[in-house]
């Protein structure tokens, strides 16, 4: 009997991120895996909710159920898209697998080596935008960060149009 897998989908709603996830679902989720989402929200000063307690640790794991709901997502700062929802919905039932969200607050580059290292993770799949030259050199590629220092093999899904 073989492990269990725990594949991570940086996510953060956008076109190229849910392309990242269908792929991972199409290519690498197998039943009985767990998908982890995990989702970086900019650090700013929260007064209330479950932000100002989880923002240096990240949040629970929170299961599909929950990040389904967006009275409950609400309270972390975060609104997945309805397509998101329904990739992961549909592989969940179709695939048997464990969904679950991850939430940290920071640097999207520090924070996904981070979830890498701490959940921990078998590989992990994220999107790219595909910025020009001067752009990622300007603003930095989250991806080709984490593709440099993450532990553990990184998947990186090109997006064919800029965003």
């Amino acid at each position: 009997m073989e492990a269990e897998r725990k594949i991570g989908v940086a996510v953060d709603f956008s076109g190229c991120s849910k392309k990242a996830l269908q792929w991972a679902v199409n290519n690498v989720i197998r039943k009985g895996d767990h998908l982890i989402l995990i989702t970086i929200r900019p650090e700013a000063y929260y007064e209330s909710g479950e932000m100002q307690l989880w923002e240096t640790t990240g949040s629970p794991l929170i299961p599909l159920s929950e990040f389904s709901d967006p009275a409950i997502m609400k309270k972390y700062g975060v609104s997945p898209d309805p397509e998101t929802l329904d990739i992961v919905n549909c592989a969940a039932r179709q695939k048997e697998i464990v969904a679950v969200m991850k939430i940290y607050w920071g640097d999207a580059r520090e924070k996904i080596c981070e979830a890498v290292d701490k959940i921990p993770l078998n590989c992990l799949v994220i999107g790219n935008r595909g910025l020009g030259t001067i752009k990622r050199a300007i603003l930095g590629s989250v991806s080709n960060y984490v593709v440099n220092n993450a532990s553990c093999p990184v998947t990186v899904v090109k997006s064919p149009h800029h965003e």
